[in-house]
């Protein structure tokens, strides 16, 4: 299981540079922070996320390494559980991945999802990974509410 929004943590405005209009998780999740950063804000068609992968997160064949691919799903599926403005404090009980294509740095990464449904605890969502209009990775989970 993995831990998100710690409780108190919540979306803030970027407000400068590249990633101005874009909101991040504050206070801030170590690995996240360490892995990303990522980024979310809401636009016409609802939650996107962004993640701007550098050389350091290639794998030995130069494209994205997976594990780097799923922590920005992991983000992604909590941004879009709790529509980009508020944290979801809770856990990801499963995580299912498809890896359609390989993704390479130096180029933004887009998640977008939907919420498939929510009952008191459990949320179960779902989306997909795009780098340059092109489907890289799909990825759906069950995530549990904490606290």
């Amino acid at each position: 299981m993995t831990e998100n929004a710690a409780p108190g943590a919540h979306f803030v405005a970027v407000e400068t540079g590249e990633w101005a209009g874009w909101s991040t998780w504050m206070p801030g999740d170590p690995y996240e922070d360490h892995v990303g950063p990522f980024y979310a804000r809401r636009d016409e068609r609802g939650v996107l996320c962004g993640f701007l992968p550098q050389a350091h997160h290639r794998n030995g064949s130069g494209a994205i390494h997976g594990g780097a691919l799923m922590s920005f799903a992991d983000f992604a599926l909590f941004a879009i559980a709790g529509g980009a403005e508020q944290g979801v404090h809770g856990v990801t009980v499963t995580f299912n991945a498809e890896f359609l294509a390989a993704a390479h740095p130096g180029t933004l990464l887009t998640a977008r999802g939907e919420v498939l449904r929510q009952g008191r605890s459990l949320i179960f969502v779902r989306g997909t990974m795009e780098q340059e209009d092109r489907a890289v990775f799909a990825f759906s989970a069950t995530l549990k509410r904490v606290g």
